[in-house]
């Protein structure tokens, strides 16, 4: 049987589940498995030269540019391996992963076609010069095995949970489900799952969980797009959970529209040890939501603030502050919102700074304002550029993004770096008020000295 490696480049600081469970269908099959996490751990040439089949796991656009470098390093160490690319972002740049150096690429539902692969492998090596001619996108519905986090690093290497008193906690990872029924026209889920989703067997989520308590957690992030996609799947897992688990916290992402939808049930998430809840807002502009297709409205948002809060829970946000449609005054306008919100403790900063990504293959390229202004497809970097019709906008961007980095690494609060970002923000206005004659810029908003809400060590990303 084929020797296996697996790699994953970034995952938020999580523990890699698209390592986990593929390491245990494979090892059930039969095959010698190793796993390599490069967030955490330093490259394992070694590893690389054992391996048949080298598999790397693209969940995301950042994980995909970061995979682009170790393939060299892989292609170096064994050229004869056979190299796979699997996970969202794998079939969409499926073009550009064939054009460095990648035989197969597989989305969706990908442990089995991961197996069949290295049963294929096995049986024929010389398959191995047969690279496939397109991505395998698999939508079967798996009975799903148990991940295998044996050869992963252990839990106290990733991220944790920091509680308003400063307590920290070890974070664990599952999912209860993948894929979304909704078609957002930005999200990278839509181009592989189309308005689908798969449930993964509640026993299966439970013992997960169970292992990873054993392992030191004692918290748990649930990473499906939208937990309550499945609400009838997702209540009584979480009750199951609390029963067993009285002591244990999570935290799961939910959209604003099924927030809305569910308000009945927002309690029992607080009931059951739900610290918060993530929701892609994205925007407070209703025409930005209405061209992305969110299913909710500036005011919607308002009313879920309401209801959270009434529940007992914490609503995270998250936002595409920069779009083709965002204006100087909009963007001012977003930073005030979230001071009149009371939001600035919830936003991790990086969220100031998020520029819009158009991916292969995204359903923003249908908006003819989107393809106003994109310029060319940058395979390289997976990613349609654009540029925005007021060169002020992007400049301000690449400020605040740049604000933001060195702000973390100095260990900025958030209070202290959205401060920093509002004044770079007004500075300008202030200055051609000043000429004009005009009002000077409003004062800096008065915001609370500390953290009051639960967070991830690790920020919220794409």
């Amino acid at each position: 049987m084929s020797r296996v490696l697996l790699i994953s480049t970034y995952e938020m600081g999580r523990q890699p589940f698209g390592l986990a469970s593929p390491a245990a269908w494979l090892r059930e099959a039969g095959a010698e498995v190793r796993c390599l996490d490069l967030a955490v751990e330093p490259f394992d040439g070694a590893a690389v030269e054992w391996a048949d089949l080298v598999a790397f796991f693209l969940p995301m656009h950042l994980a995909t540019r970061l995979a682009v470098d170790a393939l060299a390093r892989v292609r170096q160490a064994n050229a004869a391996a056979h190299v796979c690319c699997y996970g969202l972002y794998a079939p969409t740049n499926a073009e550009h992963l064939r054009s460095i150096g990648v035989d197969t690429v597989i989305g969706g539902e990908f442990e089995q076609a991961l197996v069949d692969l290295a049963l294929g492998l096995a049986a024929s090596p010389s398959a191995n010069l047969s690279p496939s001619p397109k991505p395998l996108i698999r939508l079967d519905r798996l009975d799903f095995r148990v991940p295998d986090r044996s050869p992963l690093p252990p839990l106290e290497r990733y991220a944790r949970v920091v509680l308003p008193d400063g307590e920290r906690r070890t974070a664990g990872y599952t999912e209860a489900s993948r894929g979304c029924k909704h078609r957002c026209r930005h999200c990278p889920i839509v181009p592989v799952y189309d308005g689908r989703f798969r449930i993964v067997r509640r026993e299966v989520v439970l013992e997960d969980i169970r292992r990873q308590v054993a392992a030191g957690a004692r918290h748990i992030t649930f990473g499906d797009p939208d937990f309550f996609n499945g609400i009838g799947h997702a209540l009584p897992l979480v009750t199951a959970l609390q029963r067993e688990f009285p002591d244990l916290t999570y935290d799961v992402t939910i959209k604003i529209e099924h927030l809305l939808r569910h308000a009945e049930h927002l309690r029992t998430l607080a009931e059951t040890g739900c610290l918060f809840v993530t929701s892609a807002v994205e925007s407070f502009d209703d025409r930005v939501l209405a061209l992305l297709e969110k299913g909710h409205t500036r005011a919607h948002v308002e009313r879920v603030l309401e209801l959270t809060g009434d529940a007992g829970l914490v609503l995270v946000p998250t936002f595409v502050a920069f779009t083709p449609w965002i204006t100087l005054d909009g963007y001012r306008a977003f930073l005030s919102e979230l001071a009149r919100l009371g939001l600035v403790e919830r936003v991790a900063p990086i969220q100031y700074a998020i520029r819009l990504l158009i991916p292969p293959g995204s359903r923003l390229l249908e908006l003819a304002e989107v393809r106003a202004v994109i310029e060319e497809l940058d395979a390289a970097n997976f990613v349609w550029r654009w540029r925005h019709p007021d060169p002020r906008v992007d400049e301000l961007q690449r400020d605040v993004q740049a604000l933001v980095h060195e702000a973390t690494w100095r260990r900025a609060s958030r209070r202290e770096v959205f401060e920093e970002v509002w004044r770079h923000a007004h500075a300008r206005r202030a200055e051609a008020a000043t000429a004009c004659g005009d009002a000077a810029a409003p004062a800096l908003p008065l915001l609370p000295a500390r953290a009051s809400v639960p967070f991830l060590t690790e920020p919220w990303f794409c």
